[in-house]
């Protein structure tokens, strides 16, 4: 109990003072802690700690041990009195006291007898202060006597007739326990009909001719010494009379039977207890046990009924078959009228027990210890109660309190003694003593009046560690006598503490309710009393809480996949956490499936048992946190179960099954499938579905089909297995329900018609000899219908028929039973030949130059003999003289859909020659062709000039070569090229516009720009317009004055320091290229050079510092797409669409792939860099600087 200090229970002025525990004088006895350094240093009276029991019953073959341990200050010494004397130890060598103990050892298994020992014993501690005694021990060894000798007649009974076999156990200490069996110590099976009484008898309410054997045979089972005492073999038979013959039946009387009660059906009576009442007196505490045994035909059930009230549920229960009713830990409002009832088919009977419940005495309020100070009070109390009301008495250290020496301070008030002013000499053990005719209770309690300064018993410099917003409770376990009042200070100031933050318990120890981090400090326990005043100090520190601040989360998973658990933990930075994890309260299964990886509990391979709750929990040695998190595992479905088949009709049955385990995701629905062993064996189809409630399905069947069923169920995750086939079951026969289908009649020939069919499966057979019966008419004739049957077929082929006439048809399905429905008639068509006549009148309409329109005039139908599919135009292009020795012509078709008579001819060439004709299609073939009609396509636009080429630049000139069009599309009239210059910076320039006559194929633009940029545009025309362009580009040579005006830089000083550091990088370049040559191949430029006009682009020779020859490993490779243009400018049409922002400013030379310089014209991008190791030369310092800048 927690102690706060209020104002007015404080020796203190009122405001805010110290808070100071100050206990006054109570009668209550100061308590003594149970600190061993205190024990061992304060005088104290004996106490009894350990003792035999009051009703001791011994083993006669061992040692006789009678218990007695006691304490006390000075340790006490021992006595014992037998049948209240003396009982002198050291005169019999038999006994002997264990050292340091009271208890008595008595060796009688060397010699002496356990009789010798028999009595009442009682041990003595005394000491200085005082003496405890025992209770009164009562020794008896165990006994276990034989039966005594009897003869046992043979048992001989009817059928149906009660029986009682005795078996009076000899009187043995303690009662022993009894039990039933046969030779073979095997138990005799009982029931309601026998069973064994409390007493031991076994009883049998009718006897039966089962019950007939030799070896009924009671045993006694002495547990104190562990023998089993035997009765002798019991022999019983049952017979009945009318199996009797003449001769025994003359020679035995009734009388000679057990009993004399007919063996005829009869209402119960009881064999035990006898009577319709008796009464039952039973100790407070014990098990009441009610016995009611009663015989009849049919065998008598018993029930039980409290007549004044109900029977308690918890401590009642029913043995021996209900007929035994025992309550436990019985007390006095047990007592009442308890009535057994016996019934059976032929009546009732009942008894009534009339139960008292006594009470040996028992404690209200034991006597407790006193410690007290001198002068000061108290008081011993010894209640007990009991039936009859016990009569209590008092002992001083073992003497009645009547014949003890006076002591003023004492006053003996009945079950009270009231101690004032009491002084060291007061110091004594009292007894209590409660007894009743049934019993006695003795209690020893002593008086120790003790003068002790104060003493603190906690530890000094104690450390306290709390985590924070926590209560904080500091120790100060003390003792003294008279009782210390206790003072706490905080800081080495000593400021004291005050109640309005604090708690002060009744143990000395402060509580801190919520402690903060400013509560961190020293604090010290100051006790005080008259005799003097002690102080310890002890120290608190307050930490941070640990927390989870990532806690699992609920997760959902199938089985076989891979889960994980997150738990992110925050701490004080001076503890250490410790994370473990847990499964439904207890520890994670012993598995390598389970991991803990970080802060993170991961489960592979998931199986049905890893469901549940998962706990994180993170400890410190201060606190403790936990978060979890439920796992479910969910699956599809274990397949359903136990089909059966029920309400089984020709064309429907009920299918019914018992669900599998949903795995955690519920059934949505069932999917019920079937199978034909007599058509498909091996093949599932679908049935039917139902909702997930549903257990049964009402099937709808077809005729003469061999069912099985077979159930899958669906949830959220997805389908079950199969479930196992139901058994089989055969519809009967019956006509077919429907006829065939796709029924088609068309010709494969001029003089037949081809009947087709889709026939029925077998599950659509309804029946054993399933046949066809094929049915035909002409359309517009009058003749009857001509049928023939055919067997399990798809085709019938009726000959002799004249051409493309109209038939109606129609296929009807029969089995053994009989014929399906009359079929659906429909129309086909005996078989085709090709069309006799050509279209006539056709007539051309020319719309342009790619472009015409044809008409025809219809063939008449009856020509046409058959299904009219459409026209179809062959045209073809005259070929001209240089392609006429070709072996064919390429001739196109076009075909028109039905019965158009006009078609377009798209794609045509322009300025052609065109020839066609028109035939008429059915589904034989092409009729004959139309007479030829010729045709001719207007001029056209001509298509871009094959190619654009640039040669032999000048300082302002160029000159341009080119390819005519290779498709003019008709008769060329002339060439126009447009032209700009570029400047540096992709600007153009004015657009020249410039007409070549069509016989040309090369052409000079004289006046250029020097050094100049140009773009070409160049395209060719007919009478019918201008065509695609071509586009190409080419610069104009550099001007020798221009040249010379950028050698005159080299005079100047600065630029001849830049040169000098140029030419060392020149000769580092010479000795690499050198070194390079002499391991690749070589070959001489100078041929190819010469070829070159303009002696300013010629390379520089040997003698002026140049290269007259250079090595590449791959100046023999061709230029890739995309690098430099071939000296000879040729540019196909799709490469002229370059945007002029892709072009640069022009190169200031480069080597061909031939080796040759091409100069200061190149149809390149300047931004493209060139491939492999091509060089570049300049022909000027200046150009070099250009080159390495």
């Amino acid at each position: 109990m927690q102690l706060k200090i209020m104002p007015k229970k404080k020796c203190l002025s009122a405001g805010r003072v110290p808070l100071i525990l100050f206990l006054c004088q109570m009668i209550s006895a100061l308590e003594v802690p149970l600190d061993p350094k205190l024990l061992e240093d304060l005088v104290q009276p004996p106490t009894i700690t350990q003792q035999s029991p009051k009703d001791y019953i011994i083993d006669p073959r061992e040692n006789i041990v009678i218990q007695c341990e006691a304490k006390g200050k000075p340790p006490p010494s021992f006595s014992w009195t037998r049948n209240g004397t003396h009982f002198d130890i050291d005169k019999d060598p038999l006994v002997t006291m264990k050292p340091g103990s009271g208890t008595l050892i008595i060796n009688i298994m060397s010699e002496g007898k356990a009789e010798t020992y028999e009595g009442v014993y009682q041990c003595t501690a005394r000491n200085e202060r005082g003496a405890a005694i025992s209770n009164n021990i009562v020794i008896r060894p165990s006994r276990s006597p034989l039966w005594t000798k009897e003869k046992l007649e043979p048992m001989i009974l009817r059928n149906g007739q009660p029986l009682v076999l005795p078996c009076r156990p000899p009187i043995g200490l303690p009662p022993p326990i009894i039990f039933w069996m046969d030779n073979s110590f095997q138990r005799l099976p009982q029931s309601e009909r026998v069973s064994q009484g409390l007493n031991g008898d076994l009883y049998f309410s009718n006897v039966l001719p089962e019950d007939t054997r030799e070896d009924y045979i009671c045993y006694a089972r002495f547990n104190h010494t562990q023998t089993i005492q035997q009765k002798q073999p019991i022999s019983v038979k049952v017979i009945s009379v009318d199996e009797l013959n003449d001769t025994i039946a003359a020679n035995l009387s009734d009388t000679e039977f057990y009993g004399a009660k007919s063996s005829r059906e009869r209402p119960p009576t009881f064999l035990t207890p006898e009577g319709n009442a008796s009464n039952k007196e039973e100790l407070r505490g014990n098990v009441l046990s009610l016995e009611c045994i009663a015989e009849g035909l049919p065998t008598p059930i018993i029930y039980w009924i409290k007549e004044d009230g109900i029977l308690p549920i918890n401590r009642t229960f029913y043995r021996n078959f209900k007929k035994t009713l025992q309550i436990i830990h019985v007390s006095e409002a047990d007592s009442g009228n308890y009535q057994c009832i016996a019934k059976n088919a032929l009546g009732a009977i009942h008894h009534t027990i009339s139960v008292t419940v006594k009470a040996a005495p028992y404690w209200i309020m034991a006597p407790q210890n006193l410690v007290l100070s001198p002068g000061e009070d108290g008081t011993l109390i010894c209640r007990a109660n009991g039936n009859p009301k016990p009569r209590i008495s008092w002992l001083t250290n073992g003497v009645p309190i009547e014949i003890a020496p006076d002591d003023p301070s004492r006053k003996i008030d009945g079950d009270t003694i009231i101690f004032s002013n009491v002084q060291e000499r007061s110091s004594a053990v009292y007894q209590c003593n409660a007894s009743n005719e049934y019993g006695y209770l003795l209690a020893n309690a002593f008086v120790n009046v003790l003068a002790e300064p104060p003493r603190i018993l906690t530890s000094a410099n104690t450390l306290y560690q709390v985590i924070a917003n926590r209560p904080a409770l500091l120790d100060c376990a003390f003792f003294g006598s008279p009782l210390p009042t206790i003072e706490w200070f905080k800081g080495a100031k000593g400021s004291a503490l005050h109640e309005d933050i604090y708690v002060l318990h009744e143990n000395g120890t402060l509580e801190i309710p919520v402690a903060q981090k400013d509560s961190t400090g020293t604090y010290t326990c100051v006790a005080r009393n008259k005799l003097g005043m002690a102080k310890n100090e002890v120290h608190l520190e307050i930490k941070d809480p640990t927390r989870i601040i990532k806690q699992p989360e609920y997760a959902i998973v199938q089985r076989g996949s891979t889960v994980s658990f997150e738990c992110k933990v925050k701490h004080d930075q001076t503890l250490v956490p410790t994370v473990m994890w847990l499964k439904d309260n207890g520890e994670l299964p012993s598995d390598e499936r389970f991991t803990f990886e970080k802060e993170q509990l991961v489960v592979a391979d998931v199986s049905d048992d890893d469901g549940g709750t998962y706990t994180c929990v993170a400890n410190t040695t201060l606190d403790s946190v936990s978060a979890s998190a439920v796992l479910s595992v969910v699956d599809v479905p274990n397949p359903p179960f136990d089909l059966e088949l029920t309400n089984q009709l020709d064309k429907s049955v009920q299918l019914s099954w018992t669900p599998g385990n949903d795995n955690n995701s519920p059934i949505t629905k069932f999917i019920i499938e079937y199978e034909d062993a007599m058509h498909q064996a091996g093949l599932w189809h679908y049935q039917a579905e139902v909702s997930g409630t549903q257990t049964t399905a009402q099937l709808k069947l077809s005729p003469y089909v061999n069912y099985s069923f077979r159930v899958m169920a669906v949830n959220g995750i997805g389908r079950s297995l199969p479930s196992q086939a139901s058994e089989q079951y055969l519809t009967k026969a019956a006509e077919p329900d429907t006829n065939p289908t796709a029924v088609e009649g068309l010709g494969s020939e001029p003089d037949n018609l081809v009947i087709t069919w889709k026939p029925l499966n077998g599950f659509e057979s309804n029946g054993p000899g399933l046949q066809y019966k094929v049915s035909w008419r002409q359309k517009d004739g009058d003749d009857e219908w001509t049928s023939v049957f055919v067997a399990n077929v798809s085709k019938y082929i009726v000959s002799g028929t004249p051409t493309f006439v109209p038939y109606l048809i129609k296929v009807q399905a029969l089995n053994d039973a009989g014929f399906a429905p009359e079929p659906a008639v429909v129309m086909g068509h005996s078989g085709e030949d090709l069309p006799m006549v050509a279209p006539g009148n056709v007539r051309v309409n020319v719309v342009n130059s790619t472009l015409a329109e044809v008409h025809w005039d219809p063939v008449p139908l009856k020509s046409i003999r058959g299904h009219l599919q459409g026209y179809r135009i062959y045209y073809w292009k005259a070929q001209n003289s240089s392609k006429r020795n070709r072996r064919h012509i390429e001739k196109k078709i076009l075909t028109f859909q039905g019965s158009k008579t006009h078609g377009m001819l798209p794609g045509l060439e322009p300025f052609s020659h065109y020839t066609l004709n028109v035939r008429v299609v059915n589904g034989k073939g092409e009729g004959p062709a139309s007479p030829d009609k010729v045709f001719n396509t207007p001029e056209g636009v001509p298509s871009a000039p094959s190619s654009l080429k640039i040669v032999n630049p000048t300082l302002d000139s160029l000159t341009l070569e080119w390819d005519p069009p290779s498709h003019p599309n008709g008769i060329l009239t002339e060439y126009t090229l447009k032209y700009q210059p570029i400047n540096s910076t992709h600007e153009l320039g004015p657009l020249v516009d410039l007409k070549i006559p069509a016989n040309k194929t090369r052409w000079t633009l004289k006046n250029l720009n020097v050094s100049t940029r140009y773009k070409f545009y160049f395209y060719a025309q007919t009478s019918a317009g201008s065509g695609s362009q071509i586009t190409e580009e080419a610069v104009t040579t550099v001007d020798e004055a221009m040249a010379s005006r950028q050698v005159d830089i080299a005079t100047q000083g600065w630029f001849i320091g830049l040169m000098c550091a140029v030419a060392l990088l020149i000769l580092i370049l010479l000795i690499v290229c050198f070194i390079r040559r002499n391991k690749g191949g070589k070959y001489p430029v100078k041929e190819k050079e010469d070829a070159h006009a303009d002696p300013e682009i010629q390379p520089m020779k040997e003698d002026d510092g140049t290269f007259g020859e250079y090595s590449d490993a791959e100046d023999h490779k061709p230029l890739k797409k995309g690098s430099r243009t071939p000296s000879d400018r040729t540019v196909k049409k799709e490469d002229s669409d370059d945007s002029l922002v892709d072009y640069g400013e022009g190169v200031n030379g480069q080597f061909n792939e031939d080796g040759s310089f091409i100069g200061q014209y190149s149809g390149k991008k300047e931004k493209e860099p060139a491939e492999g190791n091509e060089s570049s030369e300049a022909p000027s310092p200046v150009n070099a600087m250009n080159s390495f800048v």
